[in-house]
């Protein structure tokens, strides 16, 4: 397993990069699954513009607010010169945790006023050659042109909601140390609670940009589907305890082409440093595999139905699949009226019944265009 990008070019290719210390491996792959997100987010509003599902508007064009335009380039070339210089210098001292520098308050004041003022320069030379705004002029903006704000959004509300549906699975632990939520704001991530919390964010966004929210379920479904797949791949690569229970099976004849570590396998070296008694489930890969399937079969139909199905048939797709690997993964399980069940399966269950009412209010004859 490699916590860091440093670990994998190191194991992989044996260059070693100290620099990469910096770059944990699920962040990277996180990284890499809204890259992902994003091109298929952007692939698809330019196709429904095309056909003029989706329209262009004109908006007023507006002289930059040089304060908060000062304000954002300085504050940013502070950071760089603070954390990111001081680091570049003292790499040999901090390359053993560099993790714990960057959260920490250590840096060069120095360094940061000296790129402070270097960036505010920078910002003042563009700002002296750029060709002045005429009264009343006007710019097309397409719904494509949105993506990088959309992508925020979903950044933001989706790392909330994973954060929020964590500590509601874990709620005991939350009451008995409430500091939990802040103390390792990057663990206890949930999916369904990224998936539900960014869902509500972009919702929200597109819908003021003129974006109908059927059109935007529909952009949405398969980009999540291949953004999901492309995100557990980094569950797997760094070890992040997503893993499944024992499975001290051996592996069947008929699986003889497949390798041992895809039947079971130990983590070793996974980030949290945890050594395994047994061999586990590797869930993860499992996923990967499903979700990459899944995303296929939507990218192949993804132009036949009315507006609204496709999303409906991801989400019991999506729903299906987690509900099938919980039987193997490590989940604490909810009791109710005699039940047992993890917050997954709930919210799993939840997605297939309404995806097929999704489907059910929302099917009739395909539209030519959509």
């Amino acid at each position: 397993m490699y916590p860091t990008l440093y670990h994998a070019v190191l194991d992989l290719f044996g260059i070693s990069i100290p620099i990469f210390k910096i770059v944990m491996m699920f962040g990277f792959f996180v990284a890499l699954a809204f890259l992902a997100g994003n091109w298929v987010l952007t692939k698809e509003m330019k196709r429904f513009e095309s056909e003029g599902v989706l329209k262009s508007s004109d908006q007023l064009k507006r002289q930059p607010n040089m304060i908060s335009e000062y304000i954002t380039n300085g504050l940013v070339g502070f950071i760089i010169g603070y954390k990111l210089v001081y680091l570049g210098l003292n790499f040999s001292e901090l390359s053993s945790n560099p993790q714990d520098f960057l959260i920490s308050s250590q840096g060069s004041l120095l360094w940061g006023f000296i790129l402070m003022l270097g960036f505010l320069g920078f910002r003042y030379l563009q700002f002296t050659k750029e060709i002045p705004i005429q009264r009343g002029e006007t710019e097309e903006i397409f719904p494509h042109m949105m993506i990088g704000n959309l992508m925020m959004i979903a950044a933001l509300s989706g790392f909330t909601g994973a954060k929020l549906f964590h500590h509601l699975e874990h709620f005991s632990d939350f009451i008995n140390d409430p500091l939990v939520l802040f103390r390792d704001p990057f663990s206890g991530l949930t999916f369904f609670g990224g998936l539900i919390g960014g869902a509500i964010g972009v919702l929200w966004y597109s819908s003021k940009k003129g974006v109908p929210y059927k059109i935007m379920l529909d952009i949405g479904g398969p980009a999540m589907m291949l953004a999901y797949g492309v995100g557990r791949l980094g569950c797997h690569m760094s070890g992040d305890g997503d893993w499944g229970v024992d499975n001290l099976s051996p592996k069947p004849a008929w699986l003889d082409w497949l390798p041992d570590w895809a039947w079971a396998y130990n983590y070793p070296g996974n980030v949290h440093g945890i050594i395994l008694e047994n061999p586990v489930w590797p869930t993860p890969f499992y996923e990967v595999i499903m979700a990459l399937i899944l995303f296929g079969v939507l990218w192949t139909i993804h132009k036949k139905f009315a507006p609204g199905v496709l999303f409906g048939i991801y989400l019991i797709f999506a729903g299906v699949e987690r509900f099938l690997i919980e039987k193997i993964r490590v989940n604490p399980d909810y009791h109710w009226f005699g039940l047992n069940f993890t917050q997954a399966e709930l919210i799993s269950f939840s997605f297939m019944i309404l995806g097929l009412l999704a489907i059910l209010l929302w099917q009739r004859k395909p539209k030519s265009a959509l």
